[in-house]
């Protein structure tokens, strides 16, 4: 047996008459009663019994009817979870540290309610594993500094964020890089956008920063920033999340370099339902 008699069966079960099931279908009586035939004979049993014009089903037919529900029903499934007509499955999402602790939990948690056929699977780090991993497979989409600079990605800005410099109560006030120039920094690994954002800055200004000490987490770096070990950039939005954000001066960067947006982004070619759905939810919140 097929899927099409499964279908012809339903259609005739419901509608009562070969007539009807082949209007409804599109098909010719001929071609409806010779699938019903086909299909009792392949079972063994009488699926109908035929009363002039009319089809009555048999008990066997209504128990046969009940799988064929269930077995149209898991096919339509399969179609849709694969031809990517709906949110389903495995929804893989990158982000970059900040816009995971602050920006998303919102974004997910009406995402989870909206699509709960979804499994979300999020992973966090540096902006540039985030890009690798897009590029990779290993993220369906990610959330990360933009706009897209490799030509296989492509987006849409979700966040505006302002990164800001901090540094110790006591320390002297920082109005450009040079009043800083070979002081300590902390900072996240090379493939984070942001050290790069912190160095350029830096550089536009035709100054160095001193030693680079590399992080794991903001709350790290705001540890070693209030103990006057040295100075950081970090997210406007991640350190007003944080205890210790009275513990710093912040001050803007200059010339808006600061300024920057938070995109979703994913390879081109690759909108998934999953990926669709999650750009729409993100429009209708903003």
């Amino acid at each position: 047996m097929d899927l099409t008699q499964l279908e012809v069966f339903a259609a005739v079960a419901e509608e009562g008459s070969v007539t009807a099931a082949a209007e409804r279908l599109h098909r010719v009586p001929s071609n409806i009663s010779t699938r019903i035939k086909q299909l009792e004979e392949e079972l063994g049993t009488l699926l109908f019994h035929r009363e002039k014009l009319r089809l009555h089903i048999s008990d066997p037919g209504k128990t046969f009817l009940s799988y064929t529900k269930r077995i149209l029903a898991l096919a339509e499934e399969a179609k849709q979870s694969v031809s990517g007509q709906r949110p389903n499955g495995i929804f893989t999402l990158g982000s970059i540290e900040s816009c995971a602790a602050v920006r998303i939990p919102p974004v997910l948690a009406r995402y989870h309610q909206a699509y709960p056929d979804v499994e979300l699977d999020l992973s966090t780090g540096p902006s540039g594993d985030m890009i690798d991993g897009i590029l990779s497979g290993q993220y369906s989409a990610a959330f990360v500094d933009g706009p897209p600079k490799h030509p296989e990605l492509e987006g849409v800005p979700v966040f505006d964020e302002e990164m800001v410099l901090i540094a110790a109560l006591n320390h002297p006030a920082v109005n450009r890089a040079k009043d800083i120039s070979g002081s300590t920094i902390y900072a996240f690994r090379a493939n984070c956008s942001y050290r790069r954002l912190f160095e350029n800055w830096f550089a536009n200004d035709q100054a160095v920063p001193g030693k680079i000490h590399e992080m794991e987490s903001y709350h790290g770096i705001v540890a070693c920033v209030t103990a006057g070990a040295g100075l950081a950039l970090i997210p406007a939005s991640m350190l007003d999340s944080m205890p210790g954000k009275s513990g710093v001066k912040i001050y803007p960067l200059g010339n808006e370099m600061g300024k920057i947006k938070i995109w979703l982004m994913w390879r081109k070619g690759s909108a998934s339902a999953n990926q669709k759905a999650m750009v729409t939810l993100l429009e209708a919140m903003n």
